[in-house]
């Protein structure tokens, strides 16, 4: 043992959630994270010191990021920074970042890629990275916790019966300029069935666009804002709800509908508070 960590686990090749092996002949100790997401689990994981290098768009933990060095944004690497970092293990993700460069990544370091689509998929990701990087237990820990803080919110989804009848709707918003909304096969579906609600959008795929217009021939009872990718405020929600007199506009924290790593330690207390304003049983 060292440092509490438990070499036993190196060497290892691991396949990571797209199929591919990753192999590390000893415990990584300068990572590079390419997910906002990943990189506040590779934090809250106790790993300070080995990440070396985040995307522009990392911002949690905001104490322990500002410092770390920018390797470019999701979509696009700065793969001479990269180099200089030297990183023995790069962690990315298929829907954040693009293949081309992840493609190049591979060509010179280890890289680990998640495929995040369900809760469970997030939590064999923070399994998964937790012995990539030593931290098996911790994850561990924290896998748990999160299954107890969602496990009731499960209960009641399956509890309902199948008729989307029984569902409030709602059509969860992600960008203005065109509206775009989240559709089926994402991690915010995901969510969204979590917190009781039926996305109205679920039968379209992935990020679909719509109009205002749709919106108010389709009247869901709830219009969810994100605050990211696109930034709602408080005024687009007011004049929104000037605009569709029929439907709930609410403003929602992005980070507990997209964020699936240690975020989801809090995602349980989020939904649970949103279903008491909403009057979701």
């Amino acid at each position: 043992m060292i440092n509490g960590i438990n070499l036993q686990y190196f060497p290892i090749s691991i396949s990571d959630q797209m199929g591919e092996i990753c192999t590390l002949a000893s415990k990584p100790i300068r990572i590079i994270s390419l997910v906002p997401s990943q990189t506040e689990l590779l934090f809250d994981l106790g790993l300070v010191e080995e990440v070396v290098g985040i995307t522009k768009f990392c911002t949690d933990p905001a104490n322990k990021v500002k410092n770390v060095r920018k390797v470019g944004g999701t979509k696009k690497f700065n793969l001479d920074v990269i180099a200089e970092l030297k990183p023995d293990l790069i962690i990315g993700n298929k829907e954040e970042n693009y293949e081309e460069g992840i493609n190049q990544l591979k060509q010179h370091y280890p890289v680990w890629m998640s495929d995040i689509v369900t809760l469970d998929d997030a939590l064999k990701m923070i399994q998964q990275i937790g012995i990539l990087v030593g931290k098996k237990s911790k994850a561990n820990e924290m896998v748990e916790s999160i299954r107890q803080s969602t496990s009731d919110l499960e209960n009641a989804v399956n509890n309902k019966t199948a008729s989307t009848n029984d569902f409030k709707t709602v059509a969860y918003l992600i960008w203005k300029k065109p509206y775009m909304v989240a559709g089926s096969d994402t991690f915010i579906d995901e969510m969204i069935k979590l917190c009781g609600l039926h996305n109205i959008f679920s039968d379209q795929d992935r990020y679909p666009e719509t109009s205002l217009e749709s919106l108010q021939d389709i009247k869901p009872d709830v219009i969810m804002l994100s605050t990211e990718p696109f930034p709602f405020k408080q005024t687009h929600v007011e004049e929104l709800q000037a605009q569709l007199p029929y439907s709930h506009v609410i403003l929602v924290d992005a980070m507990y509908f997209s964020w699936y790593g240690s975020k989801l330690l809090g995602t349980g207390d989020y939904l649970r508070s949103l279903k008491n304003t909403l009057k979701i049983s």
